[in-house]
């Protein structure tokens, strides 16, 4: 009999503290999600604190260090599952079925225009391309109703993503049809005009912004009325059990791979420390939804090494 109760006990005690748990991560992501996301003179780079203004210097740094080396990056971070979430990605999009149903109506010839920011190598792109039948409508004469745009704010990895596709599809494709181009600039204040785009689309980048909020808000502004974010991004493991292994595995195996593969440890440590410093993922869905953002959600992959977040434009300002 007290063998029962203190088992029972016990079992009170472990949902009580699971409860609390639950109900403090519910709180801090709340209360998190109402700050603005840059507070002060500082932010963060990294587990550092830095100027602001200075944020944005040391992460061109960064990429300029990996741009010849990104894809290997990237199978570093993910183990190669990158691959599997940016095909996931797609086909949340589906670029697939809109522009295939676009292309078919001849009556309309009906555009899609797609921006893929923070994308400078090409790898989301490269997808949609393909997808929406890009290439071989390059064949053909005249510019393509469906276009993809990559826009970076690093010219290194512009320039690895336009040889690439030069190497891949040949030049009619940015030259003639001019189904894919590549655009420097800051996603905080996008050089394009607003209403302009059906499709935004980041991979791997909204961590890196100075600003995620100005971000977002500038992601809306570009956006059309009606048109649809969706966000890739590493996040936040809520499996204790799996989370620390992942930890172990981010902390210890990446930045010393990093350091033999590509020389450079501290870039690939700065990428994983970027992680864990960035919005859980129902402070990132709060903060597009402060932003502007309807029907607002997220997918968990892979037990939460990464999320989808997608939002859409209001079809009107209400």
């Amino acid at each position: 009999m007290i063998g029962r109760t203190k088992t029972h006990l016990c079992n009170e005690i472990r949902r009580a503290l699971q409860a609390f748990r639950i109900q403090s991560y519910a709180i801090s992501s709340s209360s998190a999600s109402n700050n603005d996301y840059v507070q002060g003179q500082t932010t963060h780079f990294g587990f550092e604190n830095v100027p602001v203004e200075e944020k944005e210097k040391k992460v061109r740094t960064v990429f300029k260090n990996v741009a010849e080396s990104y894809d290997v990056m990237n199978d570093l971070m993910s183990g190669g599952l990158h691959r599997y979430w940016k095909d996931e990605l797609l086909a949340m999009t589906g670029v697939g079925p809109i522009t295939s149903a676009l292309r078919s109506n001849t009556v309309t010839r009906g555009e899609f225009a797609i921006l893929d920011v923070a994308g400078g190598t090409g790898d989301v792109a490269f997808r949609f391309l393909e997808a929406a039948g890009c290439p071989e409508r390059a064949k053909s004469s005249g510019n393509d109703p469906i276009c993809v745009t990559i826009c970076d704010i690093n010219p290194d990895m512009l320039r690895v993503g336009e040889r690439r596709a030069r190497e891949r599809y040949g030049n009619a494709i940015i030259d003639d049809s001019k189904a894919l181009s590549f655009k420097e600039g800051n996603a905080q204040y996008l050089p394009f005009e607003e209403n302009t785009f059906d499709l935004y689309t980041i991979a791997f980048g909204l961590r890196n912004v100075t600003d995620v909020d100005m971000a977002l808000r500038d992601a809306l502004r570009v956006l059309k009325p009606g048109g649809r974010f969706l966000c890739l991004e590493f996040s936040h493991v809520p499996n204790p059990v799996f989370s620390a292994i992942y930890d172990s595995y981010s902390f210890n195996v990446i930045p010393a791979v990093g350091e033999i593969v590509a020389n450079d440890r501290q870039s690939y440590q700065y990428l994983v420390e970027s992680i864990r410093k960035f919005c859980h993922q129902d402070e990132l869905k709060a903060r597009l939804e402060r932003a502007g953002f309807s029907d607002c959600n997220y997918t968990n992959m892979t037990g939460g090494i990464v999320a989808v977040h997608e939002g859409w434009k209001p079809l009107q300002d209400s």
